[in-house]
C-alpha cells in the first residue's frame, strides 16, 4: 500500500500534520521527513519492527553505524556523548540543527545507548562509534518535542546519490513508508557533510554541503575580551592573547586563526568602528603587538553565542554580560583569576598603560595553560 504524502506547502494547520506524524512513530510505523539537504525516514527505536524494517534498506557505510540518532539539539548530544571533546562541542553547538553529521564515540559507560534494547542499540552503533543529526527542518523538531522515545534516521541513497524531494525518496529502497511529508525540494539539494570527532580534532569523513573550511572555523576555539569601550584594555589583551597562542603554535600572529584559535574584543558601552586609544597603541607596539588597524565593537548576542571564553576586565563588565546573557553563565569569567579588575588607564600617561598591559599579560599567563588544552589540533 502506497503511503500518505502530505505536501506541507498546502496544508493549513501544521499542528495537525505534527499529531499524525507522532502517532504513526509511536506505532511503530515508518514516516519520509524532509531536512534542509535530503529527505530521511524515521522510526522509533521502541519498535523492533520500524528498526529492522529500517536495516533492511540503510546504506553499508564501513565502520559506521547504520542508523543515525536524531536528536532535539546540541545539548542533547552528552547523553549519548558524555565525553564529547570541546573542539566537539563547539562545532555542535554552532552548527546545530544544521546540515552536519557527527560521528562520535558511543562506548561511554554513562551513555544513553546503553539503556536501549539490544537491537536498537547494534542498529545505532557500528565500530563503537554513534551518528548524530540535528536536522535543521522545523517539522522533525515538532514531532520529536512530542515523542517520549528516541528516534533513528535512515539515510536512503538512490544511485549514490540522497533523495532532495519526496519523489527521490519514494523512489529509493526505503521500507513501508505510513506517512511521506512533502515540503518540495530542499533548501540545499544537497548531501549534509559528515564529521568524525576524535578526541580534539575534527575529520570530514563525507564532504557535502558545509566545507572543510567551514568546519574548521566552526570548531575554533573563540576567546573574547571584554571591557567598556573595546579602546583599551580588551584590545590589549587581545593582542598580547594572539602573541602568546602564535608563540605556543609556532606561527605569526597572524596565522593564528587559521590554526584554530579565533581572538576578539569588544565592549558593553563601545560603539563601532572606534580606534584604540594612543597609549595602548604605544604600549602594545613596545611588545611588538600591532593595534593600528583595531575597531571597537559592542558586544552582540551573536559574538556572546559564538563565543567559548569570554573574559572580562572588571566584575562589574562581567555582571554586565550576565544581566544581558544568562544563558552565557558558564563561559563568563574575569580575567583575573583572583578577580582582580584590571586597572582602567583611559586619559592617563604612557606608564599607566604600560602597567595596566602588564597586569593583563600576568592574567593571561595564568591561563595560557588551561586555554591551550582546548585549541584543536589539524
Amino acid at each position: 500500500m502506497p503511503p500518505t504524502v502530505i505536501d506541507l506547502r498546502r496544508t493549513e494547520d501544521a499542528r495537525d500534520v505534527v499529531h499524525r506524524a507522532v502517532q504513526a512513530l509511536a506505532e511503530g510505523r515508518c514516516v519520509g521527513f524532509p531536512t534542509e539537504t535530503d529527505y530521511l525516514v524515521a522510526g522509533s527505536l521502541r519498535h523492533r519492527a520500524a528498526v529492522e524494517a529500517m536495516l533492511a534498506h540503510a546504506p553499508v557505510r564501513s565502520g559506521e553505524p547504520r542508523l543515525a540518532l536524531a536528536l532535539k539539539g546540541a545539548d542533547e548530544s552528552f547523553d549519548w556523548a558524555p565525553q564529547l571533546s570541546p573542539v566537539g562541542r563547539r562545532l555542535t553547538r554552532r552548527c546545530w540543527p544544521g546540515p552536519v553529521v557527527a560521528l562520535v564515540e558511543g562506548n561511554h559507560p554513562d551513555s544513553l545507548v546503553h539503556q536501549l534494547l539490544p537491537a536498537a542499540r547494534d542498529a545505532v552503533t557500528g565500530d563503537g562509534q554513534l551518528r548524530l543529526r540535528v536536522p535543521g527542518h522545523p517539522m522533525l523538531a515538532d514531532c520529536m518535542r512530542m515523542l517520549a522515545g528516541p528516534i533513528a534516521l535512515l539515510e536512503p541513497l538512490a544511485a549514490g546519490q540522497a533523495p532532495v524531494s519526496a519523489e527521490d525518496l519514494l523512489a529509493c529502497p526505503t521500507p513501508n513508508l505510513s506517512l511521506v511529508l512533502d515540503d518540495g525540494r530542499t533548501r540545499y539539494a544537497q548531501a549534509a557533510t559528515a564529521v568524525a570527532i576524535e578526541a580534539n580534532r575534527i575529520r570530514v569523513i563525507r564532504p557535502g554541503i558545509v566545507s572543510e573550511e567551514t568546519i574548521r572555523r566552526l570548531s575554533s576555539l573563540m576567546v573574547l575580551f571584554v571591557c567598556t569601550g573595546n579602546t583599551c584594555r580588551s584590545p590589549m589583551a587581545e593582542a598580547q592573547f594572539r602573541l602568546m597562542v602564535a608563540d605556543r603554535l609556532g606561527c605569526r600572529p597572524d596565522e593564528v586563526e587559521s590554526r584554530g584559535v579565533v581572538i576578539a574584543s569588544a565592549g558593553l558601552s563601545a560603539w563601532g568602528g572606534g580606534k584604540a586609544s594612543p597609549g595602548a597603541l604605544e604600549a602594545m607596539a613596545e611588545v611588538g603587538a600591532d593595534l593600528s588597524g583595531h575597531e571597537s565593537q559592542p558586544v552582540t548576542e551573536n559574538l556572546v553565542r559564538q563565543a567559548d571564553v569570554i573574559l572580562t576586565m572588571t566584575a562589574s563588565h562581567r555582571v554586565g554580560i550576565l544581566a544581558q546573557f544568562p544563558e552565557a553563565g558558564g563561559r563568563v569569567s574575569m580575567l583575573s583569576p583572583d578577580r582582580q579588575d584590571v586597572l582602567d588607564p583611559i586619559g592617563a600617561p604612557l606608564p599607566t598603560y604600560r602597567r595596566c598591559a602588564e597586569q593583563i599579560r600576568g592574567h593571561l599567563a595564568a591561563r595560557i595553560d588551561t586555554l591551550a588544552d582546548s585549541i584543536p589540533r589539524s
